[in-house]
């Protein structure tokens, strides 16, 4: 197994791709809960919509039963009005000649009258106009329903679209970071912000020594593409189990400022083969450099107070 490693650098590089997933995840979030909370607030408009269409439907029939029953009651006081003429005249040709004729013109006068239209009655016209404006009502209500649904089906699929492209964007640009090959392992490394190790690993129970930390091999599933492993960090001992190929593993370790990257881009039977990247500076350097300029910048007084306070000192 060798190991290459890129000369240190005098700038720190901090670990953008981290910092930018990390607010896209962010992003992400906020707008999946304000279309839940859209989606939440227009389904309940609907469902108000419909239990009000409903009620205007029973409303609706209950009118009609009452415009059948009117117009019922109303046929029959016509039949009883027709059937009782005949019957008066018959009784009045059964008196003498001068009450005949009068009893004739008066049949005559209630079979006009029977013939007539009946007088329209202003319930039936009132519930004829309810009806019209229920109707009316009942479509305009349908219409915003259609409308809302269409409205609502828009927008969950734009939002639904917006989604997929930036989770896309943000996979493509987390793949960007990942070597999948030694030239692509190559090209990250002349970025000059990390320091690269390669390592080609065999199933088994010893450690292999990469970078700052061991790594063991313990298990392959060459299928699945995924394997099984256990890392010895600051001696303490770390199992990683069903790792995919690709996945990138973070190690914290206490001397450094970011996490250290373990990927394995290749998985054969009983054997994996990838790099484990590290900062290119440890905690400690990076305070020795900040230390270094502030005394460099000291003013000469300051430097001769402090030389005067060293000849002084009382010595032992």
């Amino acid at each position: 197994m060798e190991s290459h490693e890129i000369p240190r650098q005098s700038i720190t590089i901090s670990n953008r791709w981290g910092l930018t997933a990390l607010v896209l995840m962010l992003v992400l979030c906020a707008t999946a809960g304000a279309s839940l909370f859209y989606f939440v607030r227009e389904h309940r408009q609907a469902r108000d919509l419909a239990a009000t269409n409903q009620a205007l439907n029973a409303s609706l029939g209950q009118m009609q039963n009452q415009l059948q029953a009117l117009s019922e009651k109303m046929n029959a006081q016509t039949a009883a009005s027709q059937a009782s003429a005949p019957s008066r005249s018959m009784s009045a040709s059964s008196r003498p000649s001068a009450t005949a004729k009068r009893a004739h013109v008066r049949g005559t006068t209630h079979q006009v009258a029977a013939r007539r239209k009946p007088a329209d009655d202003p319930r039936f016209n009132q519930i004829q106009q309810q009806l019209s404006e229920q109707q009316k009502q009942l479509a305009s209500t349908r219409e915003d329903v259609e409308k809302t649904r269409n409205d609502l089906d828009g927008k969950l699929n734009s939002t639904r679209a917006d989604l997929d492209g930036r989770l896309t964007s943000t996979r493509d640009e987390l793949n960007g970071s990942i070597a999948r090959t030694h030239e692509q392992l190559v090209a990250l490394e002349k970025r000059g912000e990390r320091n690269y190790f390669e390592f080609q690993l065999d199933r088994s129970k010893n450690f292999q020594r990469v970078g700052p930390i061991s790594l063991s091999l313990r298990k392959v599933n060459y299928k699945h593409k995924s394997y099984n492993l256990t890392l010895m960090v600051d001696d303490f001992k770390l199992d990683k189990k069903n790792v995919n190929l690709y996945e990138p593993v973070w190690i914290t370790l206490t001397d450094r400022p970011q996490p250290v990257e373990l990927v394995v881009n290749k998985v054969s039977k009983d054997q994996v083969t990838g790099y484990l990247s590290e900062p290119k500076y440890k905690k400690s350097e990076l305070s020795a450099s900040a230390a270094t300029p502030a005394a460099n910048n000291a003013t000469p007084a300051d430097k001769t107070q402090s030389a005067a306070a060293q000849n002084t000192a009382p010595t032992r």
